[in-house]
């Protein structure tokens, strides 16, 4: 098929690319750009031309067990960090206690990537 063929688009989609075409050419912009912006348009909300057996939506309960799946990483994720006691889980009161149990100068003008570099030297 040739580029800029539209013959893989549906009636809906055509329809609403004129539509939008219409409207720009309403407000004074030339006809090939009013066209170029329409297909963009219908490109970026539906994904481009519909292909049979495509496979682009998927059921309304594997989104949900994929979002599920997603939040579970991202909590996991979050947990190990904070499990492993990394400097940047703390808060600059507790970096700044911890700086001040190792006698570290100037801590108190120090921001909290400072510290925890200061922290992280060896003494």
């Amino acid at each position: 098929m040739p580029q800029g063929s539209k013959a893989k688009y549906t009636e809906a989609q055509k329809k609403k690319a004129e539509h939008i075409e219409q409207s720009y050419e309403q407000k004074g912009v030339s006809e090939k750009r009013a066209e170029s912006i329409a297909w963009a348009t219908v490109n970026k909300q539906s994904g481009g031309g519909e292909k049979s057996g495509s496979g682009k939506t998927k059921p309304e309960s594997q989104k949900a067990a994929a979002r599920k799946d997603s939040a579970q990483k991202a909590a996991s994720t979050k947990h190990k960090k904070l499990e492993s006691g990394s400097l940047e889980s703390n808060t600059k009161q507790e970096l700044l206690a911890k700086a001040r149990s190792k006698n570290i100068p100037n801590r108190s003008s120090m921001n909290k990537t400072e510290l925890i570099l200061a922290l992280r030297k060896p003494s």
